[in-house]
């Protein structure tokens, strides 16, 4: 398990990509031959079978904030085309943990922080966070907290809002050690579903009241990582289970599975996930992973998508994840990673996901259009880009082009188009304390004289032409 972050997240192991990107590839490539009886499509050029040459994917709008630093940012949109983006690692004025949200009324041409409360409310959080809005409007937001000294979770708080935004109710469901990476997703009856792991398995809440009040319901699994929840047309669950939890501190070797409810949570299918994924406990060895995304399409599809050393993997289920369908839909050399899904009609998709180290580090996004039975994806790709984010691992060194996370994530809009937001974290000062933390030096006092460091997040508007 290796991430790229710059310490100051409590959603999971902090690792260096260098010198695992051969071993990676390797194995990638081994894992692909042993795998192509099983793969659908033909074996002609992967870019020529792959695109839709006719159309492409071009950016429309993209506007920086800045602000608060926003690290692994979600975006929800409401029916009104009211935009919300949390994201967490900006609180430094205070010694609150209070969870930070943005809000855009002109559909990401500008952004305003939101209130969302205080402590003594209930709004706790300073580390992952997740967002979800029901059919009616009613928004959730999910915030963990993170002790950073001894780099583990201590707890998950939910709030709600029925008015856009204006005011919140919170409850803190749990104050438990290594509570970690959160989901919050609201099915088509109403029913709140919110799941968290903290290193024995996957933690299962349920709020069929508008976020009023929460019951727990028993562990999806005793063993895991809560690394993704999707949420189905019919109500259906899935939950992506992965052997990391509890912030990196714990490894379930061989639980590697996608769960499975057609009964809104009270019994579960448990079944392998589709494909071969290189997991590893090391520094130095396997793709980067963390969040392992899952989604429904309209008609009850459901899609798993993953990374490798040689580009992105799809698969596809037509029933509820007994069998799959799988595509090696983006085909390069280089290590694929972090990757994010959403999906929506028939076979709709929007992905995106990083690549490469160092300066050749990029952001990838792409629309995948699904068809019936075993024909090749379409696959359109935005031209890859950097984000502003950088990082320093050790006091004195130079910064690195870095994730800030593990995803990136992105929505269908109701008013067309693709939506995206990336971290903006490019502090010089900021970075070099905070690699003085990590090794125990004193913090260097701060210099007037350097420019502002940049923090916030990044909107981007993409239309396929």
């Amino acid at each position: 398990m290796i991430s790229i972050r710059d310490g100051t997240s409590g959603a999971s192991m902090s690792r260096v990509l260098s010198r695992m990107f051969v071993a990676a590839c390797v194995l990638a490539g081994f894992t692909a031959l042993a795998n192509e009886e099983n793969i659908g499509g033909s074996n002609g050029d992967p870019v020529a079978r792959r695109s839709a040459a006719s159309r492409s994917l071009v950016l429309a709008q993209k506007v920086e904030h800045l602000d608060r630093l926003a690290r692994e940012p979600m975006v929800v949109e409401l029916r009104d085309g009211t935009l919300f983006v949390a994201g967490y690692g900006g609180r430094r004025d205070t010694e609150e943990k209070i969870p930070d949200l943005w809000r855009s009324r002109d559909h990401g041409s500008s952004w305003e922080r939101v209130d969302v409360g205080r402590n003594a409310d209930g709004a706790i959080g300073d580390s992952d966070v997740d967002l979800a809005v029901g059919a009616d409007d009613v928004l959730y937001y999910v915030a963990m907290s993170y002790d950073r000294v001894k780099n583990e979770g201590t707890g998950m708080a939910v709030g709600v809002s029925r008015d856009a935004g204006a005011t919140w109710k919170w409850n803190v469901l749990s104050r438990t050690r290594f509570d970690d990476r959160p989901w919050i997703g609201v099915a088509p009856d109403g029913t709140a579903h919110l799941i968290w792991n903290d290193g024995a398995g996957i933690r299962y809440w349920i709020s069929g009241d508008r976020g009023a009040s929460w019951t727990e319901r028993p562990r999806i699994h005793d063993r895991g990582g809560s690394s993704h929840l999707a949420m189905g047309p019919r109500g259906e669950i899935a939950v992506r289970i992965t052997p990391a939890s509890a912030s990196g501190n714990t490894f379930h070797a061989g639980v590697d599975l996608i769960a499975v409810s057609l009964d809104g949570g009270k019994t579960w299918s448990k079944r392998p996930a589709p494909g071969e994924r290189d997991w590893s406990t090391g520094d130095e060895k396997g793709t980067p992973r963390w969040v392992e995304p899952i989604a429904w399409d309209e008609d009850g599809a459901l899609y798993s998508l993953w990374g490798s050393g040689r580009g992105i993997w799809l698969a596809r289920s037509a029933n509820d994840g007994e069998s799959w369908t799988q595509w090696h839909v983006v085909d390069i050399g280089e290590v694929s990673y972090f990757p994010y899904l959403a999906a929506r009609r028939h076979g709709e998709l929007a992905a995106t996901w990083s690549s490469g180290d160092g300066d050749a580090l990029k952001v990838h996004v792409a629309t995948i259009r699904v068809g019936d039975g075993k024909a090749e994806p379409e696959v359109v790709e935005a031209p890859p880009f950097h984000a502003d984010v950088w990082a320093r691992d050790h006091p004195g060194v130079p910064m690195h082009r870095a994730t800030a996370g593990e995803y990136v994530p992105a929505m269908f809009l109701r008013g067309g188009g693709l939506g995206v937001v990336t971290t903006i974290q490019n502090d010089p000062e900021r970075s070099e304390n905070l690699a003085r933390d990590r090794a125990g030096l004193p913090r260097m006092p701060h210099d007037a004289k350097q420019p502002p460091g940049r923090l916030g997040f990044a909107w981007w508007k993409f239309l396929e032409q």
